[in-house]
Parts: structure tokens; sequence; C-alpha cells
């Protein structure tokens, strides 16, 4: 390995999918001790941006767990759901991982993922919400008026609001500005109940221009905090997703006090090697 390039393994996969071409399209790259001391953040957003995915893991051993950061096309990301399961995948697939259980050091701190059979369970925090009056701005952006407004945490460095919407059609109705939400660097996760009797207890759909994908295939951070509003509304804890893209997702999602548990499946689609140069080297 030389100090001005490396190279690094890479996988690509369909998240929260029950076969290929379905879940959410993510990269992970496993970086060595050696290779993790000199990839600077500048080349890893490089990487992310030449995938052009919805997020890029890199992920390393450190201790006994591991570290891991996510990057969009445009920038990192302090939370992601998706590409953490495939990172999971990975380590227990490709890394030699033999127990049940993984645990994943990203900044909002530990993220556990535990291996039962093909299923893959996530321990994520719960990301809050604030009930508030829709901003009209926002609103016309999205198209259509919600029912309720909250305003999340911002687990992807910019604003984040959950809007409520009445039924599934509605939903599937919207047409956003784009260039609205970009401008604003706000995202929104429109969320809608589901259709209990076909198994769906919540449907929804994630706009995210702000961070470089216009409609998020599958998003599962964004359950973090949209699992703990149905779970509230509807009475049960543990519950079923589905996110309305043409990749059609599920998400299991169980809420747990503070935290959430997000389950579902990966399925393998490509894995090779890249060569990359260090950006920041002299």
């Amino acid at each position: 390995m030389s100090t001005h390039h490396l190279t690094l393994p890479i996988y690509k996969l369909g998240a929260f999918a029950e076969r290929l071409f379905r879940g959410g399209p993510t990269a992970v790259c496993v970086l060595d001790s050696a290779q993790e001391a000199v990839l600077d953040a500048a080349t890893m957003q490089a990487i992310a941006t030449e995938n052009n995915l919805g997020e890029t893991a890199f992920i390393g051993r450190r201790g006994k767990g591991w570290w891991i950061r996510w990057f969009t096309p445009i920038c990192e990301v302090d939370l992601a759901g998706h590409p953490t399961l495939a990172a999971a995948w990975v380590v227990f697939e490709r890394c030699g991982e033999t127990g049940g259980r993984v645990v994943f050091e990203g900044p909002l701190g530990p993220l556990p993922v535990e291996r039962d059979g093909n299923l893959l369970r996530m321990d994520f925090p719960a990301v809050p919400a604030r009930a508030e009056v829709a901003p009209a701005e926002i609103v016309a952006a999205v198209g259509a008026d919600p029912v309720a407004c909250f305003r999340m945490d911002p687990i992807h460095r910019v604003e984040y609001r959950m809007l409520v919407y009445p039924d599934e059609a509605r939903l599937r109705g919207l047409s956003p500005d784009y260039r609205v939400l970009k401008e604003r660097r706000v995202n929104i996760l429109a969320t809608a109940p589901g259709s209990p009797e076909g198994g769906i207890d919540f449907v929804s759909r994630i706009f995210c221009p702000a961070v470089g994908e216009d409609e998020d295939p599958v998003t599962g951070s964004a359950h973090c905090t949209s699992a703990p509003y149905w779970a509230a509304r509807l009475g049960r804890d543990d519950l079923v997703a589905r996110q309305l893209s043409r990749r059609e997702p599920e998400i299991r999602c169980e809420t747990r006090g503070d935290r959430v548990v997000l389950s579902g499946r990966c399925v393998p689609y490509l894995e090779g090697r890249i060569d990359v140069p260090l950006l920041a080297a002299p």
C-alpha cells in the first residue's frame, strides 16, 4: 500500500430487500487499520460521489467492534439505516465475523446489529420530533397540506420535517418541488397509515435533495421517528412499514423506549476492488 494510492474492497447490496433489484442500493468499503490512518474524508466523499448511490458506508475494525461513517453523493451524514444493515451483512458474510452480534460506533453512539439467520436487526436511537405548524413554503413545495407536521432532530445535518397525511393515495400523489427543498436545505419524511389487511401498518416517502437524492428509495433512519409516532397512534410497538418507492422496501420496526429496532435482509449484487488516489496526499 502506498500513502498516495489505495486499493479497497467494495461491496454493493440491496438493503431491506427480499430479492435482487429491491430495497436500498448501497455500497460498503472495508478498511484495514493502515488504510484508515491515511484515507481522508475528501477521498471518502469522492468515492461516494463516484458511486452515486443514496449512501456509501466506510467501515473498519476498532477494538472488539467496528467504526462506521456514511456519505451521500454530496455530504457526510450522522445516521443512516440501510447502509448500516448492508455493512453488517458484509461483516458477517465477508469479514469472518462468527458471532451473532456486531457493534458499530457511529457519530451518535453505538449501533448494535444482531443476526438471526438471514435477518438482521439494528438497534438505533429514536429520533425525537416536536409538533409545529407546517411552514407554508414547505407545504407548497411538497404539494399538499398535511394533517400534522413535526420538526425532527437534524440527523442528516439539515432541517428535517415529518409530514403526516391521511392515506396512502394522498402520499402517492405528492409531486414535490425539489428545487425549493434543496434551496431551503430541508429533508421531508412524508408518512401515512398503511393497509393492515395487506400486513403494512404505515407507509412513507422520503424527499432529500438537500443531501443529494430527490427521493430516497429506502431510509432506515427516518423510521427512528416515524415508527415511534405510529406505535403511539396504533397502540402497538411492533409494526411493518413500507417505503413507497419502485424498489418496494419493507422494514420491520420495534419501538423499545428510546430505541428503535429496524429489521430486514440484504441481497448482494456485486463485489470487487477500487483503486483510488488520496486527494489530500502531497
